[in-house]
């Protein structure tokens, strides 16, 4: 049975207004997503730096705030560099796992492999290493063949076929059949 094409419940033009409605509506979370981080960042800088206050102070008041805020910054350094360091390991992380992905889903190239011969013993010594001392003689476990005995079983007599169908044809070859039966069994 062929497959009937089903045809679209919606209109073109309706599926056009409601793609567009549909990129508005995520135009408009977008921009409110952008003015909640903007209104976040702002209250916590706020919470987090105070307001400095460097009227009316001496020379050595000064001092001791910026060796403070000194203090301060490199606090917020080591923490942005262990931040950073932690970014890139992930980075990484996330580029090999992507790769495994790749490699496991087939999306490259393989390359035509070669036919290569290799030993048996060139085998097992790639394979349990050089340390291993092992000859592996595949022949060895063969049964051996007398090829004298092969020769006795088949007796290979060569005559012309023709007098042997002469010979044979009509009541006397057969009597001839019966008698050769009859005669190793008496003897």
């Amino acid at each position: 049975m062929p497959e009937v094409q089903r045809k679209s419940k919606i209109t073109a033009s309706r599926k056009l207004m409601l793609k567009s409605l549909m990129l508005a509506k995520a135009k408009e979370c977008w921009d409110q997503e952008l003015e909640e981080r903007e209104a976040e960042k702002s209250r916590y800088l706020a919470e987090r730096i105070p307001t400095l206050q460097t009227r009316g102070l001496s020379l050595s008041a000064l001092q001791d705030l910026c060796r403070d805020l000194q203090a301060k910054v490199e606090v917020v350094d080591e923490e942005r560099y262990d931040i950073e360091a932690k970014c890139l390991h992930n980075t990484r992380e996330i580029k090999d796992l992507r790769l495994k992905v790749l490699d496991l889903r087939g999306k490259f190239k393989r390359p035509p492999l070669r036919r290569v011969r290799v030993s048996a013993d060139a085998m097992l010594r790639a394979l349990l290493g050089s340390k291993h001392k092992v000859s592996m003689d595949l022949r060895a476990n063969l049964k051996s063949v007398k090829k004298e005995d092969t020769e006795k079983e088949r007796p290979v007599e060569v005559g012309d076929w023709r007098k042997n169908v002469e010979a044979m044809s009509g009541m006397e070859g057969r009597k001839k059949m019966f008698d050769a039966a009859k005669s190793p069994t008496s003897q």
